[in-house]
């Protein structure tokens, strides 16, 4: 009789340094996470967009400032270095949209099964980088 039962699987804890490595998240894990990321960089840059929309909307000076800024750069940092910047800004607010979304129709439509979290991850991750992207390109000057 006891052939005949399945083995049941064995749990154990596992090693932070030699099993996390080794682990391969599934997307709608990673998602998951770049939500939380994207908030905290949206939380932390919060300065950053309140100095942008300041410096743009003030005066016609401050907007030529504004857009120096972005083209050569303020002091000692240059302007690629804050185009880097509002492209990260972009990103998490993008990310953090399209996941919140998602998040919101998997609990308005009870839609939490393992296939619609794997293609509903991978459809985040396409939109939103390429959306950032294409953003990108713009802020670039690429079009």
């Amino acid at each position: 009789m006891t052939e005949l039962a399945k083995k049941r699987p064995e749990f154990r804890n596992i090693n932070a340094l030699t099993d996390l490595p080794t682990y391969r998240l599934p997307a709608a894990g990673i998602v998951s996470i770049l939500h939380r990321i994207s908030g905290v960089v949206m939380f932390l840059l919060l300065p950053f967009v309140v100095w942008l929309f300041d410096t743009s909307v003030s005066s016609e000076i401050s907007f030529a400032r504004f857009t120096a800024a972005f083209n050569v750069g303020i002091g000692f940092v240059p302007g690629v270095l804050i185009k880097l910047v509002a492209l990260a800004l972009i990103w998490a607010y993008l990310h953090h949209i399209v996941a919140g979304i998602r998040h919101l129709y998997m609990d308005m439509c009870h839609a939490v099964t393992k296939e619609f979290g794997k293609s509903s991850a991978v459809f985040t991750l396409v939109v939103s980088l390429g959306l950032t992207a294409a953003l990108g390109a713009k802020l670039f000057g690429l079009y």
